[in-house]
């Protein structure tokens, strides 16, 4: 907007040519000076180079229509010399050519476009050609495994999201664009999770990794960790606790997935899902350090939240609870509902939790308590999954777990 209000008249356009053709020669002289090489395109031939685009362009708004891709052609054939005796002279990489070619296009656009075209193409340009060791040694610390997912982000938000029919379906109103959006909100968050577990959990101990685990899946932490302690039981004290932190995360993740989805749930739960966030962490807090955690022993989510298969589950079992929860209400009322809840949190609440929410224009205090039972449910379960795997902190598992569950049930019935 500031850009845009400003006069940028010719004069002033053949002022960012020239200044974004110095810029851009000055950092290709400087290159060639520090690697000690002879240079044939330097300072002022980019800064001709867009002042010949300058003015082809110019001579082109005058309807010499045939200026502008003969300057391109001419440019072309020039940089199209200048690599063949790079290569002859034994030298790689076409960089500085294409450079070239930019900075023609980049004089032209500073009188025929917006002037924030030019710019933003100038500046990206010379960004990358000054950060090349930098760029360079990113590339040799990229994991493949990550550079994979991000492919795979790609894959699930660009590329499947904008050919889904975006119409509701069936009498339950299954709209595949809203659906696919969830999917994106709840992979996007739970891969910040799985980012951060692999990058630092390792570093910061076994209860912090567990912690940011909790932000992918709960559950899948609390099965980890348990197996930890079974394999290393002087392990038992910190692995529980992981798991406790791990499920301290589970409220204010979901409470941000409802506030997406439906912000006017949030004032019903945000102050109840808190203080079960807090109850959590107190119950962790007390128990023994117990052996200090190696690498070996961190707790990373197994799954990529972005991978495919996870992702199109995650889709249908959103659409299929959406289907039951109408049914079992319909059917059975609010009791078949808070029935629903507690059968479903034996397995990943999100979509259950998310399924309630979605379309609701009136938040009905029924879904709130539901809502609580499918997390009270679900707590319930990771205990017994903790203490099934890890014998030597099986009762002082069940005794926090089974304190946490209690103490949902008081906001369950405070509406």
């Amino acid at each position: 907007m500031i850009l845009e209000n400003l006069p940028w008249s010719h004069p002033v356009r053949f002022g960012v040519a020239l200044c974004l053709g110095l810029l851009i020669g000055l950092e290709r002289e400087s290159a060639e000076l520090v690697r000690k090489q002879k240079f044939r395109a330097g300072v002022r031939t980019y800064a001709i180079l867009s002042l010949f685009g300058f003015a082809c362009a110019w001579m082109f708004s005058l309807n010499v229509r045939f200026a502008l891709p003969a300057g391109l052609l001419a440019v072309t054939a020039l940089v199209v010399i200048e690599y063949v005796a790079k290569i002859q002279a034994g030298r790689l990489g076409w960089t500085s050519e294409i450079a070239a070619l930019l900075t023609f296009v980049v004089g032209a656009l500073s009188l025929l476009a917006d002037i924030w075209v030019p710019l933003s193409l100038g500046v990206v340009n010379l960004f990358l050609l000054s950060e090349k060791s930098e760029l360079e040694s990113y590339v040799e610390r990229l994991d493949k495994a990550e550079f994979l997912a991000v492919i795979k982000f790609l894959l699930v938000t660009l590329i499947i999201l904008p050919v889904l029919p975006d119409k509701e379906y069936t009498q339950f109103k299954l709209n595949p664009v809203h659906i696919w959006e969830i999917v994106i909100m709840v992979s996007s968050i739970g891969f910040v999770g799985y980012f951060l577990s692999k990058k630092l959990g390792s570093k910061l101990g076994l209860w912090f990794s567990g912690m940011l685990g909790g932000i992918v899946s709960s559950t899948a932490v609390s099965i980890a960790v348990g197996r930890i302690a079974q394999k290393d039981p002087e392990q038992s004290a910190s692995a529980l606790q992981a798991s406790i932190l791990a499920s301290s995360v589970m409220y204010p993740r979901i409470l941000v997935l409802i506030s997406l989805i439906n912000p006017a749930f949030a004032p019903y739960l945000v102050w109840k899902l808190l203080l079960l966030s807090a109850i959590g962490v107190l119950l962790s807090i007390r128990l023994p350090a117990g052996k200090p955690s190696t690498e070996e022993s961190s707790v990373t989510p197994s799954q990529n939240p972005f991978e495919i298969r996870p992702a199109l589950l995650f889709a249908a079992l959103f659409a299929l609870l959406s289907v039951i929860t109408e049914l079992v209400t319909g059917s059975f009322g609010n009791t078949g509902l808070l029935s629903l809840s507690a059968v479903v949190g034996v397995t990943d609440i999100d979509p259950y939790v998310l399924s309630l929410v979605r379309g609701s224009t009136v938040v009905e205090p029924i879904l709130v308590s539901a809502i609580i039972v499918a997390m009270m449910s679900n707590t319930i379960v990771k205990g017994v999954y903790f203490g099934a795997l890890a014998k030597p902190a099986r009762k002082e598992a069940f005794v926090r777990y089974a304190i946490w569950a209690l103490l949902h049930l008081p906001l369950i019935l405070i509406t």
